[in-house]
């Protein structure tokens, strides 16, 4: 048999497409497994990062998108404590709620990637040919309460540690009886635990368009080839 020549061309030729890319993969091509992974891969990013960007200090206090502030009447009603000169204590409330926010979301992290692992073949379907936000909604669907569970305790002893607190809580149940305020604000810590939840799944929504948009610029092969998919 003859030995076949390579020339230094030919050989260039053959290890470049030894490197070559496949194809990209069409969505039906995806086996489940594949699938599956992606969006494991892909929500776990996604939770952890939001955890890290909202679980430190100004992590809510100092971002516009998910700070807390007073609720509708009260927050009426704490312009009208700055313009009597009590701006201060107003100040030390609304800093005291999101230092609070910032305490508890450490706490979600381990329910978020356990969410995660726990997740079916048919979740991971659903999430991947599903909305921008189909994995947020996947999140809230299975953390949501326990997270408010754990949150609540963490939440109620930070802003404890603020007098203005237990007014808050006077004050806005007797709005909310009134209907001036919805049942979820009249309890300071049921409030920004809430708000907490909303911040940390409005994040973990960002994560998760930012890979379905960029899945190349994630650096990681499995994301690339499943979202890569949908494009």
């Amino acid at each position: 048999m003859q030995r076949r020549k390579f020339t230094s061309g030919a050989l260039a030729a053959s290890v470049l497409a030894g490197l070559q890319l496949p194809a990209k993969a069409s969505l039906q091509s995806l086996s489940e497994t594949d699938a599956a992974t992606g969006i494991r891969a892909a929500l776990e990013r996604g939770a952890v990062a939001a955890v890290g960007l909202l679980g430190k200090t100004d992590g809510f206090l100092g971002n516009p998108k998910v700070r807390i502030e007073l609720p509708g009447f009260l927050n009426d009603a704490a312009r009208f404590l700055k313009a009597t000169g009590q701006q201060k204590r107003v100040d030390e409330l609304i800093t005291a709620m999101n230092r609070a926010a910032e305490a508890a979301v450490p706490q979600a992290k381990t329910l978020l990637v356990s969410a995660v692992k726990n997740m079916s073949v048919e979740d991971a379907r659903n999430i991947l040919t599903g909305g921008d936000d189909s994995a947020t909604q996947f999140f809230a669907g299975k953390t949501r309460e326990p997270l408010s569970e754990k949150f609540l305790p963490i939440v109620t002893k930070a802003t404890e540690k603020v007098s203005l607190a237990d007014k808050y809580n006077a004050v806005a149940g007797r709005a909310s009886s009134l209907g001036l305020l919805r049942k979820d604000q009249a309890n300071v810590q049921e409030y920004v635990t809430g708000k907490a939840l909303d911040g940390l799944f409005l994040i973990i929504g960002e994560e998760e368009r930012k890979i379905r948009q960029d899945p190349i610029g994630t650096g990681s092969a499995i994301l690339k080839k499943v979202f890569g998919a949908l494009k």
